[in-house]
């Protein structure tokens, strides 16, 4: 495939979990709640997490803010639900060293994750894709 389609594919992904977020809304019961927001370009998330046994049973955002960290937040909470604690932490590491250039473990499968690497090209949008990945970071620490 061509970088050119490679690279349309991408923003068809990001732009459909702008457009149809996945686990958008939040969680009621016994739920950690997150909220932080980029004040540099006014992206806000609310966050809510079921951890239980150390389980991360449901993740769910509600927020606004640019298709970059809309879409991020779409894609981190599919990622993240039934892994453990240690799992979910582990791939905001790797998310955060994919959005910085470096190299990364690829121990899993990072699903529609991976069409937001180019965003390591644009230094200012980076923010806004780590933005739900350092809420859930701070709510499951909590």
């Amino acid at each position: 495939m061509s970088f050119n389609n490679l690279d349309q594919l991408y923003r068809s992904v990001i732009m459909d979990h702008y457009k149809n977020p996945r686990n958008k809304g939040s969680i009621e019961d016994d739920a950690v709640t997150i909220d932080m927001n980029n004040p540099t370009c006014g992206d806000r998330i609310h966050l809510t997490l079921k951890v239980t046994d150390g389980i991360v049973e449901d993740a769910k955002f509600d927020g606004e803010g640019c298709s970059i960290s809309m879409s991020s937040a779409s894609m981190m909470t599919q990622l993240i639900k039934g892994k453990n604690v240690e799992e979910a932490l582990e791939l905001a590491e790797i998310f955060s060293k994919m959005m910085m250039g470096e190299d990364y473990s690829e121990k899993y499968d990072l699903e529609d994750v991976e069409a937001l690497q180019g965003v390591s090209q644009f230094p200012a949008r980076i923010k806004c894709a780590t933005l739900a990945w350092k809420a859930m970071e701070k709510g499951v620490n909590q």
